[in-house]
């Protein structure tokens, strides 16, 4: 019978070591990347309650329910929040156009929403794309692309690439071809927004002029440092996915192969694994405290060895994808106004 079971372990390692091939990317961490210091604010003391309210909205509850709480309440996040521009429903593709007034409908910027993949929806993320339609001077839409567990992880990048080429020759008055386009999105949306370039490259659709990323997820391996280190200064994702860290990685990728139905090295799900040259200019915005602090450092890194123009900006302190708590936290106000000078850049070079 030991034999046996030797057999199988033997088994699982080969099969393991086979299917993921999981390269070591740990070379790309370690970079000087300047970090901007926070002052003390009431208002961090705001969001910190924001977030344990969230914590208290599934307490107790599990599975679908606990999922449920979960959506609305990132959903509620986008109701409190004094929305200045015009909202458009748009059925094919789903989701809603932001309008701030006067934008030019020939600007657009895809906004892909974070949510871990499985929550949040144009609605809660309105904090963010309102800023963006002012600061951009476009029109913005906000993709309410499918989520899991409902639909497949595969479902979601459909969407997300649909809506991109559909959004070339489409504004919110009808077809109109696009003269200035830009994909951003946090967290697993930033996910989706880097995965996004790198198929809009490989498949000779036209590429965005630009692309920001707030804290994306950039490797589902789980590999870099802060996914451990910084689980415990993560008042956001450290309660809910710090207990990932007791699991061995083989496990937890065997785990998201069965989820999301892809494996965690594909570029698809994990862009900082995929081929970065080739690129449009794009903005990263990250928490020197957040556990996916080194997902985006190493990303930025990787991507400027292969020669894209990828800039990474970090901010001392502040939660995951703090932008969404616009205007009450400053420095979500100075993130918008980097943003801002990032386009600025942009526009300038192409002029």
């Amino acid at each position: 019978m030991l034999w046996i079971l030797l057999a199988v372990v033997a088994l699982i390692v080969l099969s393991t070591f086979l299917l993921f091939r999981v390269h070591d990317l740990s070379h790309y961490d370690g970079g000087d990347w300047a970090v901007r210091e926070v002052a003390p604010n009431p208002a961090h003391d705001e969001v910190m309650e924001r977030i344990k309210d969230m914590g208290r909205a599934s307490r107790g509850l599990k599975g679908k329910a606990r999922l449920i709480a979960l959506r609305n309440h990132l959903d509620s996040l986008g109701e409190g929040v004094e929305v200045k521009s015009e909202i458009r429903h748009s059925e094919h593709p789903r989701g809603e156009w932001v309008l701030a007034s006067g934008a030019d409908t020939r600007r657009r910027v895809l906004y892909i929403h974070g949510g871990a993949w499985a929550a949040g929806s144009p609605r809660s993320h309105r904090a963010i794309t309102d800023r963006f339609s002012q600061l951009a001077n476009a029109a913005v839409f906000a993709l309410d692309y499918r989520l899991m567990p409902e639909h497949r992880f595969m479902d979601g990048i459909r969407d997300c690439r649909q809506a991109y080429t559909w959004l070339l020759n489409h504004g919110p008055d009808g077809e109109e071809k696009a003269e200035f386009i830009v994909v951003a999105g946090d967290s697993a949306g930033g996910s989706h927004t880097l995965s996004l370039l790198a198929w809009i490259r490989d498949n000779g659709v036209r590429q965005a002029d630009a692309a920001i990323a707030l804290s994306p997820s950039t490797d589902l391996t789980l590999t870099a440092p802060s996914n451990r280190e910084n689980i415990r200064t993560d008042p956001l994702l450290g309660p809910v996915f710090g207990g990932l860290s007791k699991i061995p990685l083989p496990v937890l990728w065997w785990g998201t192969l069965a989820a999301f139905r892809i494996s965690p090295t594909n570029p698809v799900a994990s862009p900082l694994r995929g081929n970065l040259n080739d690129l449009p200019p794009t903005l990263i915005h990250a928490s020197s405290t957040e556990m996916l602090l080194d997902n985006a450092t190493r990303y930025a890194a990787k991507a400027r060895a292969e020669g894209s123009p990828v800039q990474l900006h970090t901010w001392q302190n502040m939660v995951h994808v703090w932008h969404i708590f616009s205007p009450l936290l400053p420095e979500a106000e100075q993130a918008f106004e980097d943003i801002g000078e990032f386009l600025s850049q942009v526009e300038n070079q192409h002029a």
